[in-house]
């Protein structure tokens, strides 16, 4: 008696249970994201980087935004946007999405309370992270031969951006309150959002800079749903505009970009000073003032945020080499073998 054929194994069942393996790693990759952009001075975008999937991130999140302006302005509406949205690695997107979210959901009331009740210890930490931090755009701007007024040019960018970041954080000290205007929680997320694009660049450092810090970690900590609505629409207006934007810097004006950018960076330290007079507000910038107790945990703690920064740039030249080693072996495998006649 001939037994009967098994049925061939589900395709879509083997499809789907090879997936889950990379399905949870990418959920930790997105909680390591969520982690970074919960600590003023590393950027959500390094990370993401560092860990492969910071490619593949900006390749989805351009096809989704391109199938929203395909629904909204068309041609083919309907086609176009399936097309688009089809072309979303739902797969990498979805885990990275929700690790994020839930890093940021509960870490977020007990960062908030350790950076509030250790300032000094906790800017220390801030200030070497960005300090070091600095030289990541600057690693990124081409290496070629500048006329001398290119590089004047670019010194005063650098310089400038580097001022203008020094004065507007002065101005922005202790401006806002545990309770800001949702206009301007509004125009933050639009801006710190830019940090999930560009490595290198920390959303939080921004908002402690301008004094919505802390304001922000206890709203994701209380669910404090109409500031978090606020805030998730801006940085959606802001991921469709100003990421849009800082991509066509990038593309056409890729130097001065980056050095406006390191400047903006160095400017800003000013808000990370660890002894500042803050008044009763917390939750702002204060005046920078000589160090007083604690000193020696300050400064240990710059010397390890710059450590964690520079061990991050370490890391990721080294998966960059093994990405370009591999691409080289890959390219002389597919060239096809010379006859020993020819």
């Amino acid at each position: 008696m001939t037994t009967p054929a098994s049925p061939p194994p589900s395709r879509t069942s083997g499809t789907t249970s090879a997936r889950i393996p990379a399905v949870l790693l990418n959920a930790l990759r997105g909680g390591l994201v969520g982690l970074a952009e919960l600590l003023p001075g590393i950027s959500g975008g390094t990370i993401a980087l560092i860990t492969g999937v910071y490619e593949r991130l900006i390749d989805s999140a351009s096809h989704g935004v391109n199938a929203v302006k395909r629904l909204v302005l068309g041609p083919q509406r309907r086609e176009g946007f399936m097309r688009e949205f089809r072309a979303v690695d739902w797969w990498l997107v979805i885990p990275v999405v929700v690790g994020m979210a839930a890093m940021v959901l509960t870490l977020a009331g007990m960062i908030e309370s350790l950076v509030a009740n250790n300032a000094e210890l906790a800017r220390g930490l801030f200030f070497g992270l960005v300090a070091a931090s600095i030289v990541v755009p600057l690693q990124l701007i081409p290496k070629v031969q500048r006329a001398f007024a290119s590089k004047i040019l670019g010194v005063l960018v650098f310089v400038a951006a580097a001022v203008v970041a020094f004065v507007l954080i002065d101005l922005a000290g202790g401006s806002f309150s545990a309770e800001p205007p949702l206009w301007v929680v509004f125009i933050a997320a639009a801006i710190a959002v830019c940090a999930l694009v560009v490595p290198g660049v920390s959303g939080s450092f921004f908002l402690l800079a301008i004094g919505l810090y802390s304001p922000t970690l206890i709203a994701v900590d209380e669910r404090n749903l109409s500031y978090l609505a606020v805030f998730a629409t801006g940085a959606l207006v802001g991921l469709i505009t100003i990421v849009q934007l800082m991509k066509w810097l990038l593309d056409h004006h890729r130097r001065i970009t980056l050095l406006a950018m390191a400047g903006l960076m160095l400017g800003s330290l000013r808000a990370l000073w660890p002894w500042q007079a803050t008044g009763d507000d917390s939750h702002g910038v204060g005046t920078p003032v000589a160090p007083y107790d604690p000193v020696a945990g300050p400064i240990l703690l710059m010397i390890l945020g710059a450590g964690i920064v520079f061990g991050m740039i370490a890391v990721e030249r080294v998966i960059q080499r093994r990405h370009l080693a591999a691409t080289e072996a890959s390219v002389v495998a597919d060239m096809p073998a010379k006859h020993p006649d020819d």
